[in-house]
């Protein structure tokens, strides 16, 4: 497998590396960016003008994103470069909407008509029947959160290197890892995030009115109370509100994976079977490369939000 790591200059041209000690690449539904850190032996000695990091395996473009840290140096006379580096679209993350009340706003509206973002692409919707509150300091992110919950009940994610998504995508490549020598298949629960019981003001600030009690929460013994004033993005139906946050806490829960030898080209919200998981959407991918080759391990969340 050829893996290459290239370096974009603010120019526009392009120093590819093929030299790469390790690399380590992740995504999954939860996190709005790919991920990936590297180091290579290189044959460059600055890479002053550096602007933008992309990695490819046999030719597939699998990450394309802000260098957000570089380092090159000498060492027994030759030149190691490091870098990290996340995805375009973790320019949703630090990007916020004007406050207020935004009547009417479809997905394609609210990523085509506020910011500019290099690289960014999206699904193409254009159901305009609901709305958003912009609390403030709402980034996009959050804003993309909230209309995907209202207008399909999901949670939006990353599909290619920086396609933004809220339904699942329509025409997944099926991976059958049924037959297949794994190196690992086990199972993972997250529980860090999860709380107990939600209270939600009603609009004169009283508390009782709008509670929500998680009875997977109390089997795992957790006590968690979280309260917090009207949330204005959930008028149309309040309990919503608390419904959401349960669902959004609940992220991750549990997740079924495996690794194997190689890359076959997984990605997010494609379908794969193994072990005792049949034809299930994947919700992480995770591909390491050393001098021991490249590994890959796909996850499948079991959760509150549908997959």
């Amino acid at each position: 497998m050829t893996a290459v790591l290239s370096i974009k200059n603010k120019d526009g041209t392009i120093l590819a590396e093929e030299n790469i000690l390790s690399f380590s690449f992740r995504k999954d539904i939860y996190t709005p960016y790919t991920s990936l850190s590297a180091k290579v032996r290189t044959s460059h000695t600055s890479f002053d003008n550096a602007a933008e990091v992309l990695l490819a395996l046999d030719n597939t473009l699998i990450h394309h994103g802000l260098i957000d840290k570089l380092k090159v140096e000498k060492a027994g006379g030759e030149y190691f470069l490091s870098v990290t580096s996340r995805g375009f679209t973790s320019l949703l993350c630090q990007n916020q909407i004007e406050p207020g009340l935004k009547m009417n706003i479809s997905f394609n509206m609210l990523m085509d008509n506020f910011y500019t973002l290099p690289y960014v692409t999206h699904e193409n919707n254009a159901d305009d029947s609901s709305y958003i509150y912009v609390r403030s300091n709402t980034s996009m992110w959050d804003a993309a959160s909230n209309l995907s919950y209202k207008l399909l009940g999901t949670y939006p994610y990353i599909r290619d290197t920086n396609t933004v998504m809220i339904s699942a995508f329509p025409a997944p490549e099926i991976f059958d890892h049924t037959n297949t020598k794994l190196l690992t298949y086990g199972t993972e629960l997250a529980c860090s995030h999860i709380a107990s019981d939600y209270h939600m003001a009603d609009i004169n600030g009283n508390y009782g009115t709008f509670d929500l009690t998680d009875s997977d929460a109390a089997a795992l013994k957790i006590v968690r109370h979280k309260y917090f004033d009207l949330d204005m993005r959930f008028l149309y139906d309040p309990q919503q509100a608390l419904i959401f946050r349960d669902k959004y806490d609940f992220r991750g829960h549990k997740k079924v994976f495996c690794s194997y030898s190689g890359f076959l080209g997984e990605d997010l919200y494609d379908v794969v079977s193994f072990g005792n998981i049949t034809a299930q959407r994947i919700g992480s991918v995770t591909v390491k490369g050393s001098s021991k080759g490249v590994f890959t391990e796909v996850g499948v969340f079991i959760d509150k939000f549908p997959h």
